[in-house]
């Protein structure tokens, strides 16, 4: 560890405290009675803060930044923002001694000589607390729970968040030893401790309190604040009478215990801090420096020397950088570098943790030990069964207890106590080595001096050295032999692994760090403090040797780690080298048996006297299926009849003919083609067929076969070809279908797994059960079969399963088309109910659509929708214009005549005729006694082209409604069941009440206005949780139940239900205001009250509510049309189904 000075600078005064910005880019400095802003980057002071009128003793920042804190002897706290700007002041009764924000809450403490106060941006006072003596420091705990209090009568009082004393700590002759500075271990490893100690104090307090999880350094008899107008020197004169020293303690809850023992220093300490993390201890005073301490009190050395006393010492937060302060008003910014002591053999790494501590650790299996040192370790060396650590005073030699390769229990072998100086140390296995810059010493326990070279930096052991230069790399920063394979070497530079084998190119490779071993195919590696173990592969350089032939050098390599391939090529290469003991190896590491057999025979055959390496390279060609080179060489070396054997035993009597005949093979299958070709151009397709077997031209005998129509032989084919054949399958399967036979092509297509094929097969043969069951199972083939499924529908005139085939696969557009086109082609047949239907299923699949294309799909809904009621009703006006008898009530005629005319106030659909509607209307009217409404019905047709048929009784029907009465009567009139609003006949709105804009729900069948009004939910209320208030039943609300904004004024409904209650409305000019109703309204519901018309996503539940509970309604749960009961029935008897959707009463509601 060694401290460089980054920046210096000297104020006017002496520096007391200061304090970084969480961040740590500024510096806040107490000097005189100013602040002193730095820029901590560089030390530049950025700006000096005024605002006190003595002396600032102490300055703190809060944890968020936002703001900080200083404390004066003129009895004063300011509060400062981070943009250095005074937001607060406020005083004590005393000189303001130490501040400290609480970590999380960003309460302030401040202490003055007679009382402590607390501070938070949220309260306007300071709420002050008395002290038992005067306060000299303060600290908060981490987790903010708990503020310790160091006091000048050595007594440490531990308060919570609202200043109460939980714990006092009374120390051994602490009357005559103050507490100057004191601070918590930032440290959370005493979390588990402190949570078994509050469960302790629940069991017996019977509650259970916030504990803090920190650890507490005092320093007693450090530094004082002097009064105003106190002589500064005569404080430091009496410091140095007493006795000083660092206590580390665990603040317990109740029960405060010493975990360290008392050190007893040389100095006078004035301030204690902690560094990274809790891990050390910043320690400044009298001795005019600072020093670093671990955290259990060993110290490690010196970070800074001053010219005067050192009183404020912090670190940088999140960062390795110290400033201290000091009585001449000195500024020093210092960073630690700490260095890696370490050492490594072969896969033990011994390396230093927390300065004093030394961890050996076992790269192959990750062991770990960890060797306990209370001083300083300056440097480790290891090396078998030895581990040597140097200490200030002494060397300590350990060694293992057993010669076990996986022991990790050292003891301690001898101890040298001297002091030695060296940049190495190295252990052997009887002695130590000590490397000077300039000097290499050779000491053994007796401490003589074996060899020593002055004045240079070489070592030299034994007679003179002899240097051959043989490679040079420019960019390695550390290199390492492969200790089990010394033509081996591995090293690292420029962010790359280079592995050099003898004088074979280096192989390259990324790696972050430092080799500092090499051990077969490990290479351990050093990043930042971290060793790793790297597993290289070892086939690039053992590749590179069997390129030039070296099998054993390449077996060498390939011992250090490669893979199964690797291994074989390296038996056969070194096979087909005849180097057969290598082989031999190589084929024993891959198991082998076949090939070992063969060596095994050719050892036996060298014992025998036979030499001829040709021979013996033959039969390993022969083993490895190279015929034909095998054959050359059993002629070569004059063995022809062993060629003959080998082509007799595999049954290759034409390559025996053909070798014999001219002594210069070819290719035997070119030769069984050739044969094949003869065959079949002499008419004899079935030799052919064989000889194309046996040669392995499937696809040649299986062409000859289709061609010829021979299933059975294709059958055989077939059967016989492994399933990997795929092209030789699909050509039989091809032919199968060519030849009628999709059975035996299903069974090839299964075979080869070619399920695509077998869904096209099972379509292009219509086997549409096959087609279906098989996409049951794999429904990424559904389109490949009800796609093809409904065009063959379509094409048989089967249009609405055909609709159902494209909706099944997803073809949503293709099943939109179909069905407008069917719906097109019942307008243009009159066959409106048809129509209607038709419409009413394009827009359920438009709102299934809806779910990727929301706004377009939903208004192509609500217009299918619409389309859907209004060809539905001109059913009814059709059949009553077209049709000699009619089948409804005169009173239905006429509610629906004045539903399609209201509902035709836009564009008029195709084959909707205007005419026949006002011909009904004004028909029905007449006869009910709606005589204004029929005059202008009549009216309206006299403008209007009138067929033929009715102009008679048209004209006869406009002269004879003037002699009825101009005026319209009252029972006809459709009541608002909301406002209780009559409704004129001829609504020009259509159809909603003229006074509050609801719109009329209609029964399906008579189309009379129901006594249901749409309530829709407040704001935040779900439909499933509506449902669930709905379905409690539970007593309804005295209070407001619902509130109605009209325009910009409200109105608020004191009646409990809002459905019921007297509204007001302006008769034509007010706008739709919905019934909103809330969690109260909707749990007073009945649920026998309430319709539900539940849309699947994206769109939301519609509700509905009777007002005349008694009389009975039932809705369609498919198509959600709202019917009286009675009339639903008798239309279920009548037609087995919904009239609107036809939907089954036998059918499931989905």
């Amino acid at each position: 560890m060694r401290a460089a000075l980054t920046w210096r600078d000297r104020a006017e005064h002496c520096i007391y405290d200061l304090a970084f910005k969480p961040d740590g880019t500024q510096l806040i400095i107490a000097a005189g009675n100013r602040l002193l802003v730095y820029d901590t980057s560089d030390g530049t002071l950025i700006q000096p803060l005024k605002g006190h009128k003595d002396t600032v003793y102490c300055v703190a920042y809060a944890k968020d930044g936002k703001r900080f804190a200083s404390g004066s002897a003129d009895k004063s706290v300011i509060i400062w923002t981070s943009k250095l700007e005074g937001i607060l002041k406020y005083t004590h009764n005393d000189s303001i001694q130490c501040v400290s924000y609480n970590p999380l809450t960003h309460q302030l403490a401040s202490c003055s000589s007679s009382d402590f106060g607390l501070w938070s941006p949220e309260q306007k006072s300071v709420s002050k607390h008395k002290a038992s003596s005067k306060i000299t420091c303060c600290s908060w705990t981490n987790d903010g729970q708990y503020l310790a209090l160091g006091m000048f009568n050595g007594v440490i009082s531990i308060r919570n968040k609202n200043g109460d004393e939980k714990v006092k700590i009374d120390r051994t002759g602490a009357a005559s030893s103050p507490v100057w500075s004191i601070c918590w271990n930032p440290s959370s490893r005493w979390e588990k401790f402190w949570s078994r100690a509050d469960e302790e104090e629940e069991s017996d307090n019977g509650h259970l309190e916030k504990s803090d999880n920190s650890q507490l350094e005092e320093i007693p008899e450090l530094k004082s604040k002097p009064d105003s107008g106190q002589d500064n020197e005569k404080k430091m004169e009496d410091k140095e009478k007493e006795e000083y020293e660092i206590i580390l303690l665990l603040a317990y809850l109740f029960f405060p215990l010493q975990i360290g023992k008392d050190r007893m220093l040389n100095f006078d300490p004035c301030c204690v801090s902690y560094f990274t993390k809790g891990e050390y201890i910043l320690l400044g005073g009298s001795d005019k420096q600072v020093s670093l301490f671990t955290k259990d009190g060993v110290r490690l050395g010196t970070i800074g020397e001053q010219s005067s006393w050192v009183w404020t010492c912090k670190a940088k937060p999140d960062s390795n950088y110290v400033v201290m302060g000091c009585q001449d008003g000195t500024i020093s910014f210092y960073q630690l570098i700490f260095s890696t002591v370490h050492g490594l053999y072969k896969d033990r790494y011994a390396y230093r943790d927390s300065m004093t501590d030394v961890i050996v650790q076992h790269l192959i299996t990750e062991q770990k030990v960890r060797i306990k040192g209370r001083e300083l370790v300056k440097k480790i060396a290891i090396y078998k069964n030895r581990l040597a650590i140097q200490m200030p005073e002494k060397i300590l030699i350990y060694e293992l207890y057993s010669d076990d390769s996986s022991d990790m229990y050292y003891r301690v072998k001898e101890r040298i106590v001297k002091k030695f100086e060296c940049n190495l140390l190295v252990v052997c296995s009887d002695h130590i080595i000590l490397c000077q810059v300039c000097a290499l010493k050779w000491v053994h326990s007796d401490l003589k001096i074996a060899v020593q070279i002055a004045g240079t930096k070489s070592w030299h052991l034994g007679g003179k050295l002899q240097w051959v230069m043989l490679w040079t790399e420019p960019n390695a920063n550390s290199v390492a032999w492969n200790t089990q394979c010394e033509d081996m070497l591995c090293f690292s530079g420029g962010g790359y692994l280079n592995i050099k084998a003898g004088n074979f190119p280096v192989h390259q490779q990324k790696l972050q760090g430092f080799v500092v071993g090499y051990n077969g195919s490990k290479i351990f590696c050093l990043h930042v403090f971290s060793m790793s173990a790297v597993e290289v592969p070892q086939s690039a350089p053992m590749y590179q040797y069997l390129e030039r032939k070296m099998f054993k050098e390449a077996y060498q390599i390939a011992c250090l780690g490669v893979t199964d391939a690797d291994w074989r090529e390296l038996a056969m290469e070194a096979l087909e080298g005849l180097e057969f003991e290598t082989a031999k190896k190589a084929f024993t590491r891959i198991r082998d048996l076949r090939y070992l057999e063969l060596i095994s025979s050719i050892e036996e055959r060298k014992k025998h006297g036979e030499n001829l390496n040709e021979l013996f390279l033959a039969d390993v060609y022969a083993y490895q299926g190279k015929f034909h080179e095998a054959a050359k060489l059993y002629k070569k070396s004059g063995h022809e009849s062993l060629a003959l054997d080998m082509y007799s035993d595999l049954r290759m009597f034409d390559y025996a003919k053909d070798f014999l005949r001219s002594g210069d093979p070819k290719d035997t299958k070119m030769l069984i083609k050739k044969q094949a070709d003869w065959a079949k151009n002499i008419n004899e397709p079935k030799a052919a067929v064989e000889m194309y077997l046996s040669a392995g031209e499937h696809m040649k005998a299986i062409e000859i076969s289709g061609d010829h129509g021979w299933v059975d032989m294709l059958i055989e084919i077939a059967r016989k070809l492994d399933k990997a054949e795929r092209e030789p399958l699909s050509k039989c399967a091809f032919y199968f279908k060519k030849l009628d036979n999709p059975g035996y092509a299903a069974e090839t297509y299964m075979k080869v797994g070619d399920l695509k094929a077998l869904v096209s097969l099972h379509v292009e043969t219509h086997r549409w059960e096959e087609a279906f069951a098989l996409s049951e199972k794999h429904p990424e083939f559904k389109d490949e079969v009800y796609v093809p499924y409904a065009q063959w529908l379509a094409e048989n005139d089967r249009f609405e399963e055909a609709q159902k085939a494209f909706h099944k696969a997803g073809r949503q557009r293709e099943a939109v088309r179909v069905l407008e086109q069917l719906t097109h082609n019942a307008v243009v047949e009159s066959r409106f109910n048809d129509a209607a239907y038709y419409y009413w299923m394009l827009s359920m699949q438009c709102l299934d659509i809806a779910q990727e294309q929301k706004t377009e799909m939903l208004q192509k809904f609500h217009h299918f929708q619409q389309l859907a009621e209004v060809y539905h009703v001109y059913h009814y006006i059709q059949r009553y214009t077209e049709e000699p008898f009619s089948f409804h009530l005169p009173e239905t005629l006429f509610n629906i005549s004045r539903f399609l005319l209201h509902s035709l106030t836009k564009e008029i659909p195709l084959g909707i005729s205007k005419v026949n509607t006002l011909f009904a209307l004004a028909k029905q009217s007449k006869a009910l006694g709606a005589y204004k409404l029929a005059r202008h019905a009549y009216d309206k047709l006299q403008g209007l082209q009138v067929p033929a048929r009715f102009q008679k009784s048209v004209e006869l029907g406009s002269l004879t409604i003037r002699s009825k009465p101009f005026h319209d009567s009252e029972e006809l009139v459709p009541l608002c069941y909301r406002c209780s609003t009559n409704n004129p006949l001829l609504n020009n709105l259509g159809n909603v009440c003229i006074n509050c804009r609801q719109p009329f729900v209609f029964s399906a069948s008579s189309y009379e206005v129901l006594h249901l009004v749409e309530f829709y939910l407040e704001e935040g209320i779900t439909d499933e949780e509506a449902v669930s208030l709905i379905d409690l039943e539970a007593p309804r609300l005295n209070k407001n139940a619902q509130r109605l904004r009209l325009n910009d004024s409200a109105v608020i409904i004191e009646d409990d239900d809002p459905f019921t209650a007297k509204l007001s409305f302006e008769q034509g000019g007010s706008e739709f205001v919905p019934v909103v109703v809330n969690r109260a309204v909707l749990q007073s519901m009945s649920r026998r009250d309430v319709l539900i018309k539940r849309w699947p996503k994206p769109l939301r539940w519609q509700f509905y509510r009777s007002l005349l509970p008694d009389a009975s309604i039932t809705m369609c749960p498919s198509c959600f049309q709202m019917f009286h009961t009675e009339d639903y029935e008798l239309l279920v008897l009548q037609h087995n189904c919904c009239p609107f959707c036809r939907r089954r009463i036998d059918e499931s509601n989905q």
